[in-house]
């Protein structure tokens, strides 16, 4: 198991912990990797519930820009493939785990780092957690659900008034609109989250299953929702635009 997402099962109980703090848990190929082969393995062992939080000072700042920007043009468009394609991977391994998962917010989210959140059950906020696209920015189409997730979260005209004026979500708004279903106080996310994924073990199996499948969204809806979030980042990604903008991004 890789040591940028550690993992641990104990007594029904999965963990899984992004753990690139240097880094912001930057959304970089190893990790994801990492994050998927984690969750095939709580699909194997199929635990009672789990949880998903990360070490650092943000919970995850979204694909590296300067991985993007630094593979040569005419090898970006399969690199982005690879992370993008990576990112839907995780996202429906939430999405169909036959447990609850209970996600862990701090600091900042951005991009598509987002479908992590979106990916979870639950999700607790401290109040310095906070949500932005950036892809009219940085020159991205969007990807992480953010359009195959989010509206469906949050309507859809908030979610493209978020996404076209990058506007940026405080955990107060997240939990308002409920992008976030928890609001804690500052040092309190893990601990309030374990106590619900601890609550969601001592549960009826039978019946949270039931509970789950009649009330996620529909994963051939969003399978094919992520697919096409892919399809135009593939296009986008290898513009002179997106090009323009990383630098510009990385620059400031």
């Amino acid at each position: 198991m890789s040591e940028l997402v550690l993992y641990q099962n104990q007594d029904g109980l999965a963990r899984l912990t992004l753990n690139r703090p240097e880094r912001h848990n930057a959304l970089v190929p190893e990790l994801l990797d990492a994050l998927a082969d984690a969750l095939a393995r709580a699909h194997g062992e199929a635990p009672r519930a789990l949880l998903l939080d990360a070490n650092g000072r943000s919970f995850s700042t979204g694909g590296d820009v300067a991985g993007f920007y630094h593979t040569p043009r005419e090898l970006r468009r399969d690199y982005a493939h690879h992370v993008v394609g990576r990112l839907n991977d995780v996202i429906l391994a939430l999405l169909t785990l036959p447990c609850p998962t209970v996600v862990a917010v701090h600091g900042t989210v951005t991009g598509g780092s987002l479908g992590l959140v979106l990916g979870c059950d639950i999700a607790v906020a401290g109040p310095r957690a906070n949500f932005a696209p950036w892809y009219t920015v940085v020159g991205y189409s969007p990807d992480g659900g953010w359009t195959a997730l989010m509206p469906e979260r949050i309507g859809r005209a908030r979610a493209l008034d978020i996404q076209l004026l990058n506007r940026q979500v405080s955990a107060e708004e997240a939990h308002r609109i409920g992008l976030v279903q928890h609001l804690v106080n500052e040092g309190e996310e893990h601990n309030q989250a374990l106590a619900l994924a601890q609550q969601l073990c001592r549960a009826q199996p039978s019946s949270v299953r039931h509970t789950l499948a009649l009330t996620r969204p529909d994963p051939h809806r969003v399978r094919a929702a992520l697919d096409d979030e892919r399809q135009h980042f593939l296009e986008q990604i290898d513009s002179d635009e997106a090009d323009s903008g990383m630098a510009a991004f990385l620059a400031r």
